[in-house]
């Protein structure tokens, strides 16, 4: 190859680095998509060599600008630039190596078995990747939700001569991205919000995976995002480093609206052949297209895996040396912050470690015995404030149901976040489950405790959003109320049937349904002190009784997941009823009859089964003895997967059809959820 003379022949160099690392790491894995990498090399290298402030050698620096590859199919072009700019690993606890966080032996083993560089990014596996992206439209969701976190931690700890906060969000994205609803969904509220700080490149190649976008896609895509109240520039050529670094220019001129960046590219761009098709872009090129191409770039056909001459020192003097000055400015700021600020500095620190702040759990709520009860959504709004006030960054909302979800933040200086008001705990989503979802997980990825609420039903349109914090390993928190049948009159478009079972399916997922107000009280203890995955918090609309607890176990019981709440003398019963949720009481009105008949039953809540199978094995036997195969559960749900409980002697009350409109005691009636039913499952199970 010939040296480069001038700074463009290096900026060529470099971009055309990023491409031919990508294509023989495609080729390598025969399988992947090199088009896009192709495509948008020259995008993200004038991104991270002039824009982006980020510090390779601290990628965990919590000022720096995210950049969120929302494409996900395009990982090898985020691989290609973490490697190019010697972005260090850091563990699971932030502490950063000397080792790269992608080595050219990471690029080697593209969509290998246990490689950093999985088919589609994945931040757990591989410092530098802010988010998990790959589903279409969900990194766009998730970079909401960070620029969110910036405007409200500058609001929050910012003071006079100190920025600690102004970080932006950068996010490429392309025709499927912004066909997905969650996108969608996403950039009506950023509009809404006018988060200044966010950027969308929106990679407009005209190509999906069937062929040419204009099969399925013509709107105006500048036209819409317009009308969402976004600043809209374009730059035809994406191989015009110039008019590219306009269009960043633009958007960190723009203070009053985010702004998308709509790039003209080609797939596969620079390949003779495949310029104008969509063959490129979810396929390897073939070995003679890939020597095709190199000559086209004036590469040696027959190098694999080449960095030529000057190109590791043209990102170490980019984006390395300018990165490193920002944080370096920013942690001797940082350093004064502390001595005049200690006691918010002190709340930094331990957000970024995932820490709590000391006393984060006094002054909970204790609920007195109460036949009658309340819903656990009430006890929850009850305790969710008081933790909030005790955890300055526990910051939440709900999708357009706050009064119902009972998640409204009502302390004294809660407030709520709105557009050029950002500094409120209170946050409102709108009507945009999906959206809420995925922004609740930027938030969390971005070290608040953020928390989602809606109907317990509607988990489905917030499911991709929350597998995505289950494959993250993230502590956010959803909400769930209105659980089960239990909520009567809105029939069975409103009454959840197969999420529950649904959800225990989801790996990483934990999911709590407590069974009385104190339940709840101890499930947010749960939840607050679980670090690694989100919780599933699913709660009634309706009453249900507070037991007593000086009768029955105590409700600390929570944190294994399932303990005996009722139990006969001698702890030797016949029949063990279990439930979770509202049907605990039936369990114990249940339990209260047979005793009465002289039958020995034991009562065992289980708001938990993955806390419970984390237990002990000499636990687990002493809650549900082996040698009691008598067993009754209960639970208005699908009955799926019950079976593991109450094995093949036992008897399972729940649902096998949707539900019904009516008055909750017809209802009730109608699908058999009465003390009565589980007194006769236990005769059953007796054979008495």
């Amino acid at each position: 190859m010939t040296q480069p003379k001038t700074q463009l022949d290096l900026d060529l160099l470099s971009i055309n680095t990023i491409r031919t690392l990508a294509i023989d790491a495609v080729q390598q894995a025969n399988s992947g998509h090199p088009g896009a990498p192709m495509g948008l090399a020259p995008v993200v290298y004038s991104l991270w060599q002039r824009f982006l402030r980020y510090d390779p050698m601290d990628p965990t620096w919590p000022n720096r600008d995210r950049f969120v590859l929302s494409a996900g199919h395009a990982s090898m072009l985020l691989y290609a630039t973490l490697h190019l700019a010697g972005v260090r690993a850091a563990d699971a606890s932030g502490r950063v190596s000397s080792d790269l966080a992608v080595p050219m032996e990471e690029i080697k083993r593209f969509r290998q078995i246990d490689s950093r560089t999985p088919g589609h990014p994945e931040s757990h596996l591989t410092t530098g990747v802010e988010t998990t992206s790959g589903p279409l439209g969900q990194g766009a969701g998730n970079s909401v939700g960070m620029a969110i976190a910036s405007k409200w931690l500058a609001e929050n700890f910012n003071r006079p001569g100190f920025d600690i906060f102004n970080f932006n969000v950068y996010t490429i994205c392309g025709d499927g991205d912004l066909m997905e609803g969650v996108a969608c969904e996403a950039a009506s509220l950023a509009g809404h919000l006018k988060l200044s700080n966010l950027c969308w490149i929106y990679d407009n190649n005209r190509v999906t995976l069937d062929g040419p976008a204009e099969w399925s896609f013509s709107e105006d895509v500048m036209t819409r995002f317009v009308g969402y109240g976004w600043n809209v520039t374009r730059v035809s050529d994406a191989n015009d480093l110039n008019w590219l670094a306009r269009g960043y220019e633009t958007f960190l001129k723009t203070k009053d609206r985010p702004t998308l960046i709509v790039v003209d590219s080609h797939i596969g761009y620079g390949s003779p052949h495949k310029q104008d098709s969509s063959d490129a872009h979810g396929e390897p090129l073939g070995e003679a297209e890939v020597k095709l191409v190199k000559k086209n770039y004036g590469w040696p056909e027959d190098a694999k895996f080449l960095v030529p001459d000057g190109v590791y020192d043209q990102f170490k003097n980019g984006v390395g040396k300018r990165g490193a000055e920002a944080r370096a400015a920013w942690k001797a700021k940082f350093e004064e912050y502390k001595k005049q600020f200690p006691e918010l500095a002190d709340q930094l620190c331990r957000m970024q470690t995932g820490k709590l702040p000391d006393g984060w759990d006094k002054d909970l709520p204790s609920f007195p015995a109460d036949a009658k009860g309340m819903a656990t959504r009430d006890s929850s709004g009850k305790t969710l404030n008081v933790l909030a006030k005790n955890i300055p960054w526990l910051i939440g909302g709900s999708a357009d149901l706050a009064h119902s979800n009972k998640t409204n933040l009502t302390f004294d200086g809660a407030g709520d976040f709105y557009a050029d008001q950002y500094g409120g705990r209170n946050l409102h989503f709108g009507v945009r489950e999906h959206a809420m979802g995925a922004i609740v997980n930027g938030m969390t990825l971005s070290k608040l405790r953020a928390f989602s609420a809606t109907f317990f039903n509607f988990s489905d349109y917030m499911r991709p959003s929350m597998r995505l914090g289950a494959l993250m390993e993230i502590p956010a928190i959803y909400i769930f109320t209105h659980d089960s049948i239990g909520l009567g009159e809105d029939g069975p478009t409103h009454q959840p049937i197969e999420q529950l079972a649904s959800l225990r399916a989801m790996p990483n997922m934990l999911i709590l349904r407590p069974g009385d107000a104190n339940e709840v009280v101890e499930a947010y203890k749960v939840i607050l002190q679980h670090t690694h995955g989100p919780v599933s918090l699913v709660l009634t609309r309706q009453a249900i009784p507070t037991f007593d607890r000086t009768k029955y176990a105590p409700a600390s019981g929570v944190a294994k997941g399932a303990y005996v709440l009722a139990d006969t003398p001698g702890g030797k019963p016949d029949v063990i009823l279990m439930a979770s949720g509202s049907e605990l009481s039936l369990c114990v009105d249940a339990y209260e009859k047979l005793k009465t008949e002289g039958i020995k039953a034991r009562v065992v809540s289980m708001p938990s089964w993955e806390l419970f199978e984390r237990q002990e094995t000499s636990y687990k036997d002493s809650v549900l003895p082996a040698n009691v195969t008598a067993r009754v559960s209960v639970e208005m749900a699908s009955t799926f997967g019950w079976e593991r409980y109450v094995g093949a002697r036992g008897k399972m009350i729940g649902m096998h059809s949707f539900g019904a409109s009516a008055p909750l005691k017809d209802v009730k009636k109608k699908f058999g959820f009465e003390a009565d039913r589980v007194v006769a499952a236990a005769k059953e199970v007796l054979g008495k």
